[in-house]
């Protein structure tokens, strides 16, 4: 894990990661708030694709609630997503949004589906989302 999440989420998603059916959703929803039962949604339903390139880039992709594809960057814990923006970004409300915790579960869990894919795609990937930002 990067240690750009507090000590405190770190560890508990290690705990996770060492048994994960034995932690409670309430744990989770304590540490996490409201983002904790969606984001354990989100990881029941599969919706977290890890990326990967031949070079080594990894980046995480998070189909929604709302059937919207969101890019989640866990090497330096960001989202896409309109939530994390205001709540996480703007309002400094949560510490993340439900995509970025689905990742760290998904991680945690051995939950995340994998997809290699060419260089080119992945740019084209990131450079999609860099045109709907602005």
């Amino acid at each position: 894990m990067d240690s750009t999440l507090p000590a405190v989420a770190e560890e508990l998603l290690r705990e996770i990661k060492k048994a994960f059916q034995e932690t409670s959703h309430g744990t989770l929803k304590f540490i996490f708030g409201p983002t904790a039962v969606p984001a354990l949604d989100l990881v029941d339903q599969c919706s977290v694709t890890r990326l990967r390139s031949p070079s080594g880039r990894t980046v995480y992709q998070v189909l929604g609630s709302s059937g919207k594809l969101y890019t989640c960057y866990s090497s330096c814990h960001f989202c896409t997503c309109p939530a994390f923006g205001f709540s996480v970004l703007q309002k400094s409300e949560s510490l993340l949004c439900k995509h970025i915790l689905a990742v760290y579960l998904s991680q945690a869990m051995g939950a995340c589906q994998e997809l290699s894919v060419s260089e080119e795609q992945l740019t084209s990937i990131l450079l999609a989302e860099e045109d709907d930002e602005g």
